[in-house]
């Protein structure tokens, strides 16, 4: 594995990882104020569907749970993360790495949201946009904050890495 490799795979973890966790304390936080996110055994759910070949549900939440569904769910959802810090870093490349700045994660993490929008939520039955669900328009906006917080939680890993790397 060459060196220029290793390097993206680390780093995407470090900050994929990192900006997870910056939008589980988001969520964790709408939690205490009785907000609630998404109930990442869905996903698992959707996931687990997928490897027999189905990929869309009228409702997700109608189809017979999964008994790891939960934790395939969570993993999923740092393995995404991860996933799309990569491809953060290989669109601003290691100049960004070096000297992060506030303004490509945040459009990036803006970015992401089209992938719920427009792949996940559909495949789960939600509709493009969450567009069959009860209120749609205050889950897309739950969705656009949490993928904007997502962003910020790039920037504050890629920052947090790039300080400890001056020290050391």
């Amino acid at each position: 594995m060459s060196s220029e490799l290793f390097n993206l795979i680390t780093n995407s973890i470090i900050i994929g990882v990192g900006a997870t966790i910056v939008m589980d304390v988001w969520a964790l936080i709408l939690q205490r104020i009785g907000i609630t996110s998404l109930n990442y055994a869905l996903v698992g759910r959707w996931i687990i569907y997928m490897s027999s070949g189905r990929f869309r549900h009228n409702d997700i939440t109608t189809a017979q749970p999964i008994k790891t569904e939960l934790k395939i769910g969570w993993v999923a959802h740092y393995i995404i993360g991860i996933i799309f810090a990569a491809a953060l870093i290989l669109l601003t490349g290691n100049e960004w790495l070096n000297t992060p700045s506030v303004q490509p994660a945040i459009l990036f993490g803006i970015l992401t949201v089209c992938f719920p929008f427009f792949l996940m939520q559909p495949g789960m039955g939600f509709g493009i946009a969450a567009a069959k669900t009860p209120t749609p328009n205050i889950a897309r906006l739950r969705s656009l904050m949490t993928h904007l917080i997502f962003g910020l939680g790039l920037y504050l890993s890629a920052f947090l890495k790039s300080f400890f790397n001056t020290l050391g």
